[in-house]
């Protein structure tokens, strides 16, 4: 059953829109009896304003909602800061919220920023998150969105990413060039825009190098805390082993060389290990992590411009929605030395 709106109200009660809208918001211009007969066709009609429609109409809250799957996770503390430099910057609060990779909580976020009246929303999709119609909805009634890091190509917003797939053929070039020709993949769920680009920037790189794709030494999964040392264990015992693991995160790459420590492997002379984000542990780590650095505060800087841009368009007419690549760096440290001659 849908909503029912303003006109449905004033139809039901033969009198016009505009007195029905100003007696639901108790304007003094309305008598008390006009204000009671509306109110009480409103709760029979089961209508509720639209917070949306609200703010369209000008009653700007000055505040952007930021949903991101995790604060506590390296790479979106930092996008999170950059975000609220140039709100700030623009006179714009921002309302943090975090989806704990789940979609429910997503859908749930969303709302919630909703009812506070938010200008525009930031979105980096929780892992969960498939299908993106909750968001389509949100568009479809005017709210500005623009997506960032973890995007969907469903959803007509600009978007604004790293550059995944050069990050990830540069880092297992890498790891060919130091003598691996067995690099295995550790990645998150296979319908996310980050794993699609880093696994095809993995593959272009074996290709271009002529070593083979083998899907046996690719692994998806949630990989939450003791899941990582399973997939270590399975693609250990492959013949011929992997002689490096390049991970989507670094996060799993810490992961990954605890398992290998459990296991008495020397890194890097038995086995390389190459991340990506480009935590700010890397370097303290033994040994120090190579990894593909993201510009995250750039990232996060890019994605609040681009959303404020549409919301102080006079008619909200949205930006194209174009993707805004920024590169990705490599910091090679003592995980992927070149390994030993036997």
């Amino acid at each position: 059953m849908e909503a029912a709106t303003l006109k449905d109200i004033a139809r039901e009660l033969n009198i016009s829109v505009s007195t029905v809208s100003r007696a639901l918001r108790d304007s003094y211009e309305i008598n008390a009896e006009t204000k009671r007969v509306v109110m009480e066709c409103a709760a029979r009609l089961h209508y509720r304003p639209n917070p949306i429609a609200l703010s369209l109409k000008g009653s700007s809250s000055k505040a952007i909602a930021a949903i991101v799957p995790e604060i506590a996770n390296y790479y979106f503390s930092q996008a999170i800061n950059g975000i609220d430099e140039a709100a700030n910057r623009r006179g714009y609060d921002v309302l943090i919220f975090q989806s704990h990779e789940a979609y429910e909580r997503e859908v749930a976020n969303l709302r919630q920023a909703v009812a506070r009246r938010v200008d525009g929303v930031l979105i980096s999709l929780s892992s969960q998150t498939s299908d993106v119609s909750h968001l389509q909805e949100l568009q479809r009634q005017g709210m500005p969105i623009v997506q960032f890091d973890r995007v969907s190509a469903a959803l007509d917003t600009p978007r604004v990413v790293a550059d995944n797939f050069q990050g990830a053929f540069a880092a297992t070039e890498h790891l060919i060039q130091t003598g691996r020709r067995r690099i295995a993949h550790l990645t998150i769920q296979p319908w996310l825009s980050i794993t699609q680009e880093r696994l095809a920037g993995y593959r272009a790189a074996l290709e271009q190098n002529g070593l083979p794709y083998d899907e046996s030494l690719v692994h998806f999964g949630t990989f939450g805390p003791n899941e990582v040392g399973p997939h270590v264990a399975e693609l250990l015992a492959l013949t011929p082993r992997p002689d490096a693991f390049f991970t989507a995160s670094d996060r799993l790459a810490l992961d990954c060389l605890a398992a290998l420590r459990q296991r008495r492997i020397s890194i890097p002379d038995e086995v390389a290990l190459m991340g990506f984000t480009n935590l700010n542990v890397a370097d303290m780590l033994s040994p120090s992590l190579s990894t593909v650095v993201q510009p995250a505060t750039e990232i996060g800087r890019q994605a609040a411009e681009r959303l404020l841009d549409i919301i102080e368009r006079k008619q909200r007419v949205a930006l194209p929605a174009t993707t805004t690549t920024v590169p990705t760096t490599m910091v090679l440290r003592e995980s992927t030395q070149a390994a030993v001659a036997a």
